[in-house]
């Protein structure tokens, strides 16, 4: 006998639930449309699966911050808990859902599907996407070979690792990529093919929660390099109460001479520092063009400033701040 699967559908905003002035406007209002009214519209799709809405808020992404997440994870939580619940998705706006998609990934277990799902163009444009986007998040859902992955993000026929996600465009249909790992899966109203199994489930975490909660998260800032800049933003940000930092760098992580002493120095004083990339795509080495064991640096590896700085809050958050335990932390996958 076949259930028909439950799941929670926490709705954040977004694009996906943006109302826009026309069909063919570029200008839209994220979050404009209710989550009941837009699961009312889906209904024409007949998707087989039985769809509690839980609206968290109605906003664009950008604005996304600790009240929403403390609710969505509380949310999540109470779902993975619940033996009627299948699984959760998370309508969410696309600027953002690289970031949200993370923070629950490191602090919730993989065990049920959570995905998060968006759209890159408003409910009522010409060739929205968001329908099929949440069809395929439905699919996705409602396998059970879903269990043990983690945070997802589907967008544009692929399901994402939370680890891997990021927007990569400001306003393809394609916006998002997947790196170093690429897709997880390809999915359609159709159709799910997984390239491999569930990644959250090994001997080293058994699939459990990599690390808890916190009451709060820490101030930590994002500080780009570039070109003739020198270390005074750097003292400006420990001036504001920064407890971390990340770097998006030039090249393997990298910044003028003055800057990365500045950066060498808060790290010594007990201010985590991790090296980050501006560039597009790829991975940032320990002690390759920066000394980083000498000056007590972190290298962000694969994560992007973006990611990095979440971990890197998470970390402070839960006590770690030596650059050994945060790099180890950074080296995991």
């Amino acid at each position: 006998m076949t259930t028909t699967p439950r799941i929670l559908v926490l709705g954040t905003g977004g694009t996906i639930a943006g109302a826009g002035a026309s069909a063919t406007s570029a200008a839209y209002q994220p979050g404009g449309l209710a989550l009941e009214a837009m699961l009312g519209n889906l209904a024409a799709l007949g998707l087989a699966a039985e769809l509690i809405p839980q609206e968290i808020a109605r906003i664009g992404s950008q604005d996304i911050g600790w009240p929403q997440w403390q609710a969505l994870h509380a949310a999540c939580a109470g779902a993975l808990d619940d033996p009627a619940v299948t699984g959760v998705i998370i309508t969410h706006g696309t600027d953002t859902a690289e970031e949200t998609a993370f923070l629950l990934d490191l602090t919730l277990p993989a065990g049920k599907p959570i995905v998060l799902v968006g759209a890159m163009r408003p409910a009522d444009a010409v060739g929205a996407d968001g329908m099929r986007n949440f069809a395929n998040a439905v699919r996705v859902v409602s396998d059970p070979a879903a269990s043990g992955r983690g945070v997802m993000l589907v967008m544009g026929d692929g399901v994402l690792a939370a680890r891997d996600a990021r927007k990569a465009a400001t306003s393809s249909i394609d916006a998002f990529k997947s790196f170093p790992r690429g897709a997880i899966a390809r999915v359609t109203p159709a159709g799910l093919d997984w390239f491999g199994p569930p990644h959250r489930v090994g001997p080293e975490t058994g699939g459990a929660a990599r690390y808890a909660w916190p009451e709060s998260l820490p101030r930590v800032a994002i500080l780009t390099a570039g070109a003739g800049m020198d270390e005074q933003p750097v003292a400006a940000l420990l001036g504001i109460g920064c407890k971390g930092m990340v770097l998006a760098g030039m090249g393997q992580g990298n910044a003028p001479r003055v800057v990365i002493e500045a950066l060498a120095k808060a790290a010594a004083a007990g201010v985590p520092v991790v090296r980050a990339t501006r560039v597009d795509e790829g991975i940032v080495d320990r002690n390759v063009e920066v000394d980083d064991d000498a000056l007590g640096l972190v290298a962000a590896r694969a994560l992007g400033p973006a990611k990095a700085r979440m971990l890197l809050m998470v970390l402070i958050a839960n006590g770690i701040t030596d650059a050994a335990e945060v790099q180890a932390a950074f080296d995991g996958g």
